[in-house]
């Protein structure tokens, strides 16, 4: 969790400075509390207003310059939580590398005894330099996290390694730098989104289901440091950041891509809205029309969650209950029968709730406690899930 924690954050002469503008509003739209250093080259790119403004604190970039109540290279790393540079220049880069203190930012990285993170930028030809590479591979074994430079068009129009990291990836790096791991070494198979179940060639029945819930699941879960697998559906592209996905459509694909993954796991959570009934006889043709009515015979689908609960042995099981009628009735009933450990239970005609929005509200049932939430995003909700787990 970023709210709440200080971030000196030190900016290095490069094109890429106008960038960190967006990453300050990100920052502080996150609850971050923020100190900025800039050197004499980045000023030239931003003006250290604009830092001020988006960041809204302070900004720092002359070592003589205002009052000197206070060391401030010594006292702004000891506010820190955590330091970081973006863009890191070549530049500053090596003064890192060698200890050389002959700026506000480079003499406060120097008095720094907390975690440094840096995201470096330059020239893809600067970059790939000898000189350059010794320099990351010095940093990195002296304990500097290094967030690498991406490939892209670059400001000297060249295209090639060296572009910035970009500020949405940043953020989502120090999230997950700054969260807890009270799930390491548990692995948790999380599935998510519909399944869908051919009718005809081009056909099918599915589910109302965009995923978000399993996903932020998932991505929650890898933030605290479980070994996840994500089990899932068609849903429209939601970045997982090095997540182990597995794609599936039907719901004989879920069952038993989740089957390869569950003897050794410690929690199945199934987020996942299986399709409850399938076509019994499915064409390989797409059905034409003809004038008349189209009669389809729906049989019962695999239950996924009942076939886990009779299955698992130390495995914790979690399913969701989406209802419109009798929530929590129905929860109890699917609790009992699946012989799941917990049950999700979600009021579909809710406002804030069910499909295709950011927020939920949910009751979490257990075999002796209905908790009842209130509404939350879903990925606060998904921390709620998940601390069942530790």
């Amino acid at each position: 969790m970023i709210k709440g924690k200080n971030i000196l954050l030190g900016v290095s002469g490069g094109i890429a400075a106008y960038k960190v503008l967006d990453l300050c509003s990100r920052l502080k739209k996150e609850g971050a509390n923020l100190k900025i250093i800039m050197t004499k080259a980045a000023c030239e790119f931003v003006s250290p207003l604009s830092f001020e403004t988006m960041g809204k604190c302070l900004v720092y970039s002359d070592m003589f310059e205002g009052s000197h109540e206070k060391v401030h290279h010594i006292e702004l790393p000891k506010w820190a939580d955590v330091f970081l540079v973006a863009p890191l220049s070549a530049n500053t880069l090596a003064k890192m590398t060698y200890g050389i203190a002959d700026n506000m930012l480079t003499a406060s990285l120097l008095a720094c005894d907390k975690d440094i993170i840096v995201a470096p930028t330059m020239n893809t030809n600067m970059l790939n330099n000898k000189a350059t590479q010794n320099n990351l591979k010095t940093i990195k074994e002296r304990g500097i996290h290094i967030i690498n430079p991406n490939s892209g068009l670059l400001a000297c129009d060249t295209r090639g390694d060296g572009r910035m990291e970009e500020p949405e990836n940043i953020v989502r790096y120090l999230d997950y730098y700054f969260t807890k791991k009270d799930l390491k070494g548990k692995k948790i198979i999380v599935s998510a989104g519909p399944t869908v179940e051919p009718i005809d060639y081009v056909r099918f029945i599915t589910n109302k289901s965009s995923g978000k819930m399993g996903y932020n699941i998932a991505i929650e879960a890898f933030k605290r440091g479980a070994d996840v697998k994500l089990v899932s559906g068609p849903v429209n592209p939601i970045n997982t950041n090095g997540i182990d996905k597995i794609n599936i459509r039907t719901n004989l694909e879920l069952k038993e891509a989740i089957d390869k993954e569950f003897d050794d796991c410690d929690a199945l959570i199934m987020s996942a809205a299986p399709t409850d009934y399938k076509v019994r006889e499915v064409s390989d043709k797409k059905i034409k029309k003809n004038g008349d009515n189209l009669n389809l015979e729906l049989i019962e689908n695999v239950d996924i969650l009942k076939y886990f609960g009779n299955k698992k042995d130390k495995q914790i099981l979690i399913g969701f209950a989406a209802e419109t009628d009798d929530l929590i009735k129905n929860a109890k009933i699917k609790l009992e029968s699946k012989k799941a450990d917990y049950i999700i239970a979600n009021d579909l005609k809710k406002k804030g709730a069910g499909f295709d929005v950011d927020t939920n509200i949910a009751s979490i049932l257990s075999k002796d406690k209905v908790e009842k939430l209130d509404i939350m995003t879903k990925k606060e909700l998904a921390n709620k899930i998940l601390d069942l787990l530790v």
